[in-house]
Order: structure tokens, then sequence, then C-alpha cells
């Protein structure tokens, strides 16, 4: 097929690499523009730029496909259908109408449960015990359109990082199905009733409150590793956890009950087994404590 690519983070790669591999014609890669990143501030391609520049791929940029001009230049690429995977931009009808199959949607849960921006953490931190993927005809309303085909897996103790990686490669391989098999597929409409939405992360959501259940800060911590990361306040230093152990211990929450860094909860207790931080690399709690003795009864916060 004559495809036109729209992705932008490294979680839609696979899907365009997929694509080039089974032979179809990716005449255009559509992604957002290059953002300042890293202690100088330099602008950064996204991760589809880059692999569709390396395979001689245009590429395009527009920070809004609203105006008329965009739209045009977009029809006028005379794609048989447009493959979109955390693109991050709003399709606008003109556009969804452009391909002559329309728009097909990687998704990264399984709808209609997490419609939005952030369903594999929404995913984790819910407790939910699977995600996976589902391939969507896109239409105006969000991750509202009906369902092609869909792929299940296991969420278990992965992080936010594991599971989008495990989801792209399932992801791009469904959707090369998906087109191989779009003859025959009946679209299945989402019961609306049934769904639930998955927002952006909020930055306020990262920081722990160790008021609560044990188990949901551990879903916490996996669900924002390893951005933007759990974090708590120590000596006034903030630190990310990155993995992190239940315990059925108690205590005051907020004082660590050993020299392990165990946390008392609301309900049984938290011990980070790795961290981060501010500025430094990601570290095992254990090498932390070496340079940082912790004593039980410390409050953190």
């Amino acid at each position: 097929m004559r495809i036109v690519f729209m992705g932008t983070p490294a979680f839609a790669v696979p899907t365009l690499v997929a694509l080039c591999e089974a032979g179809h014609e990716v005449v255009a890669a559509y992604t957002q523009p290059p953002r300042p990143a890293g202690r100088g501030r330099k602008l950064s391609p996204s991760a589809v730029q880059r692999e569709a520049e390396a395979r001689g791929i245009e590429v395009r940029a527009p920070t809004s496909l609203r105006n008329t001009e965009a739209q045009a230049e977009f029809a006028a690429l005379h794609a048989d259908i447009a493959v979109v995977a955390a693109y991050g931009l709003i399709l606008p009808q003109p556009i969804l109408d452009a391909p002559r199959l329309g728009c097909l949607n990687v998704h990264a849960s399984l709808l209609p449960k997490w419609r939005g921006a952030a369903p594999i953490q929404r995913a984790i931190m819910a407790g939910d015990t699977a995600t996976g993927i589902t391939i969507m005809q896109m239409e105006a309303g969000l991750d509202t359109g009906p369902m092609l085909a869909v792929a299940r897996t296991a969420i278990e103790d992965k992080t936010a990082g594991e599971l989008t990686e495990e989801l792209a490669e399932i992801g791009a391989q469904l959707m090369v199905n998906t087109l191989a098999d779009l003859v025959q597929l009946a679209p299945v409409p989402q019961n609306d009733a049934e769904a639930t939405h998955a927002p952006k992360i909020d930055k306020a959501e990262a920081r722990i409150d160790w008021s609560g259940n044990a188990e949901g800060i551990e879903r916490q911590v996996r669900g924002l590793a390893p951005f933007p990361g759990a974090w708590f306040e120590l000596d006034g230093e903030r630190i990310k956890v990155l993995k992190a152990q239940v315990l059925a211990r108690e205590g005051k929450p907020g004082l660590t009950l050993d020299d392990q860094l165990t946390v008392a909860c609301g309900y049984a207790a938290l011990r980070p087994l790795r961290i981060q931080r501010a500025g430094k690399p990601a570290m095992e709690v254990e090498a932390f404590l070496r340079g940082k003795p912790i004593p039980a009864g410390t409050l953190v916060r």
C-alpha cells in the first residue's frame, strides 16, 4: 500500500520499520517538530524523524494540521491509508478523509478502556492485570473509532518503560497483519458505556503520598518509571523511585522502619530497590545507602 506514517516517540518506530520491511511504500512520515533536549537544550528530532531520514523517507513536521495548506499538502500524497502511532496532533476531518482507506491508529490499550494520552501508565497505576494493542479506524472523537484487531499481554510487574517497549513490538506486528487482512476485517464498534479515560500524567501525580496503600504506591512507581518517576524528599533532596518492593510491615506513614530505607505507608510498607538522585544516573538502593546511611526513624516526605 501507499502509506503516510504519523508518529513521534520511540513507541512508534517499530511500526514504521515493520511497514517498510513488509514492502509497503511509506511516502511520507509526519512527526512532531524537533524539541529542545538535554542540558544544552539543543533541538532534537523525534525518534520517528531519525528513523525515517535513515530510510530516505520524506519527513514533515507541521505544528498544526488545521490549516487548509497543510491539509492540501497531505491530500496531495494520494495515500491509500494513513497509519498513526502516538503522533501527538489531533487529526481534523479533512485529514481523516484524505486517504482512500482512511486512517488507522495503533493504540496502547484494550479499547474502550483507557482512551487518551497515557493508557500504559494508567493501566499499571489502576492495577489492571492485562493490557494490549487495539488497531482502530480513526474518527473525530478521542480514540472512539471502530476496532479492527486486538492483541493482549499480561502486565505482571512491568514498568511503564518495559511495557511500552513490549507493546510497541506487538503493535507493529499487529498493524502489518491488519493491513494484510484489511479487506476481510469487519470493524467492531466500541461500547462507549465501558470507556475509561487515560489523561496525560500530571506532575503533581508523581509525588509519593506515604499515607496511601503500599501496593498502590508500588504501582505508582512502576507506572511512572522511568519518566517522570515517582519521587519523595529526603533532607530537602528529591529522589525518584524506579523500582520498589511491598513489605508486610507497619509504622507511622513516612518513617523509615530500618536502615534499608523501608518506609511505612498507610497500609504496609515500601522498600525502594532502585532510585535516582537529581542529575545522577539511576542506582541500586544499596549503593545509595553506602554513601548516605539512613537510620530507622528518619522522616521522608
